[in-house]
């Protein structure tokens, strides 16, 4: 051997390599209007820039080797796999432990008004990196179990595949804090109609991209 290039990461064999989109942006909350409910969980259409967001997601993806796409039991997901779907002629699947953080008390529109006053509740959540300091909320260990769970359901039924999931920003969260072993919400913020990626294999969770937007702008 005479040289030797710089390594280029290629997933391992059998691994499952999955593009984690948060959903658009949704419409706005209304003080003394809930958000339509599913399961207890609220369930707001997108806004308009949510609907250019999916379209720019497919813009994006559309040439992609994508095999399968993931929704959840949301509509907001199901709107913003749409595009995507279409260009690729592939009908979504629903991953239900990927639905968003179960709000308890604040679900439906709430908790967006409790975040903007900077509720106390809030606060001690971010301190302690935990979701159930809120008022009847899901624990951030239950949350995360069933998000690892979700992932790894995946992975599993698409080994050596690119796919395609739409989900919720509190989910990336999960998901990269597990795969990275790091506080729980260090990853809270990727911004609507970004692209994260994840490549799972068994049990292993390996973190390679977070909150590209790339195709948001211009």
């Amino acid at each position: 051997m005479n040289e030797a290039r710089q390594h280029r990461f290629q997933p391992p064999k059998g691994a499952a390599d999955l593009l984690l989109i948060r959903h658009g942006e949704t419409q706005a909350a209304v003080r003394g209007q809930n958000f339509p409910m599913v399961e207890g969980q609220g369930d707001p259409a997108l806004h308009p820039d949510g609907e250019v967001q999916a379209v720019a997601v497919g813009e994006r993806l559309r040439g992609e080797d994508i095999s399968a796409i993931y929704v959840t039991t949301m509509r907001r997901t199901h709107q913003t796999a749409a595009p995507l779907a279409g260009h690729l002629n592939l009908e979504p699947s629903v991953e239900r432990d990927l639905r968003e953080i179960f709000l308890g008390d604040w679900d439906g529109g709430e908790y967006r008004f409790r975040a903007a006053e900077n509720d106390p509740a809030i606060q001690r959540a971010k301190e302690r990196q935990e979701w159930g300091e809120i008022p009847g909320a899901e624990t951030t260990a239950a949350f995360q179990a069933r998000v690892r769970a979700g992932l790894l359901r995946i992975a599993s039924a698409h080994p050596d595949e690119l796919v395609a999931v739409v989900v919720h920003g509190g989910v990336i969260a999960a998901a990269l804090a597990l795969a990275t072993n790091t506080p729980a919400f260090t990853f809270i913020g990727a911004e609507n109609g970004s692209i994260s990626r994840l490549v799972v294999r068994g049990e292993q969770m390996i973190l390679r991209g977070f909150n590209d937007v790339s195709h948001l702008r211009g």
